[in-house]
């Protein structure tokens, strides 16, 4: 059974991770588990209040398939937790480690946004908010997740494509993805202007 650890820190992005959180488990019997920073309660953007029992020194011993950056507003202020070398860490062990919104600033921070393909919010929002970002030239312009060298990054506006390149980067069968994608765009059908 594959592992994916979701990373929440305090404000994170309600509906960034709630595609995996909602459908790996249940689903798709992929095994998912909640960190933290610190374990304790977290209080989402909307308000949602979520008691976390298990910390970052967890999670290597859990070694999970995909470690999954849960944005929101923390990511741009100096009270954004310090993951650099566990995401390095974890990249190097062979985990997929993905950001999605303000978790691509911990990416970018952590250098692994500096050699190959990634996206973001924007890439002014990356530069302006990673001192250390030094991949202008590899970032993407792209309304969708984007995913190379077991590295996944999307805009905050993207959690269906990203949470599809999850599923895929851990081995999900192919028919499987393409079902969970044409569940989550059925509502708009061909006409995205319906009413």
């Amino acid at each position: 059974m594959s592992k994916i650890a979701l990373l929440l820190t305090q404000g994170f992005a309600d509906w960034e991770y709630a595609l995996i959180g909602g459908t790996a488990g249940p689903f798709y019997g992929l095994e998912v588990q909640y960190f933290t920073p610190v374990a304790g309660q977290v209080r989402s953007q909307g308000g949602l209040s979520a008691q976390v029992s298990e910390n970052l020194d967890n999670l290597q011993d859990w070694q999970p398939d995909a470690l999954v950056v849960v944005g929101g507003m923390i990511w741009t202020t100096d009270q954004s937790p310090d993951i650099r070398n566990l995401l390095n860490q974890q990249h190097s062990s062979g985990t997929v480690v993905a950001g999605i919104c303000g978790g691509t600033l911990a990416l970018a921070r952590a250098g692994l946004l500096n050699e190959g393909p990634h996206t973001s919010n924007d890439l002014d929002y990356l530069t302006q908010n990673a001192r250390d970002y030094a991949g202008t030239e590899h970032y993407l312009k792209s309304p969708s997740a984007v995913s190379a060298n077991r590295i996944i990054t999307a805009p905050g506006t993207a959690p269906v494509s990203f949470a599809a390149a999850v599923y895929d980067s851990i081995g999900m069968d192919q028919s499987t993805i393409a079902q969970f994608k044409a569940m989550m765009a059925a509502e708009f059908g061909s006409d995205l202007n319906a009413t």
